[in-house]
């Protein structure tokens, strides 16, 4: 098992550990017991300290884990999305990796939506939906400039590491 599979698998294991409620009960007792210790510990530096650092150290490690399953997560509902769009008849194939877009791109995007939810919103059903064909075609050119640019700059990235390559 590589280390990104290893990670994977830990990452998830502790991120349905850090959100269930043992953990919180458990969390909530160190707490009492460290706040029971404090007149034993004369209420000192090192006290504060202790509490401080553990809690720190366990919020730092905890971002990294959440983010990963975050992220997963996320990756994987992109991935369902774009074969749905892929799937459905119609349904604009512009509209797959839409994650990847500018944020010009996805305002224009957005306020061809908000178009249609004002059509509707007046009786008329997405059989009668009438798009603005110039925005339409703008925000499909737009898509297509974003694809052309992004494959560009892979070819540049990968025509780069060959020449990196080749000159070891």
């Amino acid at each position: 098992m590589d280390l990104r599979e290893g990670f994977r698998k830990f990452s998830t294991r502790a991120a349905n550990a850090l959100g269930s409620p043992w953990l919180f009960v458990f969390s909530l007792l160190m707490i009492v017991v460290w706040l029971a210790s404090g007149p034993f510990a004369g209420f000192s530096d090192t006290w504060q300290l202790l509490i401080n650092t553990s809690t720190t150290i366990f919020t730092f490690l905890a971002v990294f884990l959440i983010q990963n399953t975050q992220n997963r997560d996320a990756k994987a509902m992109h991935l369902k999305l774009d074969e749905l769009i892929h799937a459905v008849h119609g349904a604009r194939d512009q509209l797959v990796d839409l994650e990847n877009l500018s944020d010009a791109e996805l305002e224009n995007l957005q306020l061809q939506f908000k178009r249609l939810r004002k059509q509707a919103s007046v009786g008329k059903t997405d059989e009668n939906f009438e798009p603005d064909d110039a925005a339409e075609e703008e925000a499909v050119e737009i898509l297509n400039q974003n694809r052309r640019s992004k494959a560009k700059r892979q070819e540049s990235s990968s025509s780069n590491h060959n020449k990196s390559s080749n000159s070891n």
